[in-house]
């Protein structure tokens, strides 16, 4: 049976998350920093982790299995996820995968220099409804794939 594993702190599709995997009975690990205050199911555990800046990524990379799911806008997070077999999705619906993975570190790192030099700012762009709209249409394709494949 597939799991869910959400890199929590900071995600902002949580709900939509919990609706998705209640429609397809699925269970769910909020694993998150700090309590969260949110109503939750019965296939859903919130997982608290010690403070640090990786423990919440330690922690999913460990339990998470071959044919699971982890929600991430972490790419390092979701390189360790797809060596492990499992499918990577960040909160915008972009699917990281063995392809598109290798790219994704490398602008992390060149962005990252970019901010230390001064030549970045590291701004972000707003999370918008099309992002969540965009979520919401890859979850639903990705589990109706998944559950399809384990049936």
């Amino acid at each position: 049976m597939v799991r869910i594993y959400v890199d929590a702190d900071a995600c902002p599709v949580k709900d939509e998350i919990l609706k998705v995997a209640g429609r397809f009975d699925l269970e769910v690990f909020l694993v998150s920093n700090q309590w969260l205050r949110m109503p939750v199911g019965p296939k859903v555990t919130k997982q608290v982790v010690a403070e640090g800046a990786d423990a919440a990524d330690d922690w999913i990379a460990e339990q998470i299995n071959e044919g699971d799911i982890a929600i991430t806008s972490d790419i390092p997070l979701a390189s360790r996820v797809l060596e492990k077999g499992a499918v990577a999705l960040g909160p915008t619906g972009r699917a990281f995968t063995t392809d598109n993975i290798g790219m994704a570190l490398a602008m992390r790192e060149l962005k990252s220099h970019l901010r230390e030099t001064g030549e970045d700012r590291g701004f972000n762009a707003s999370f918008t409804k099309a992002d969540r709209s965009q979520f919401l249409n890859a979850m639903d394709r990705l589990l109706t794939r998944l559950t399809k494949a384990t049936s």
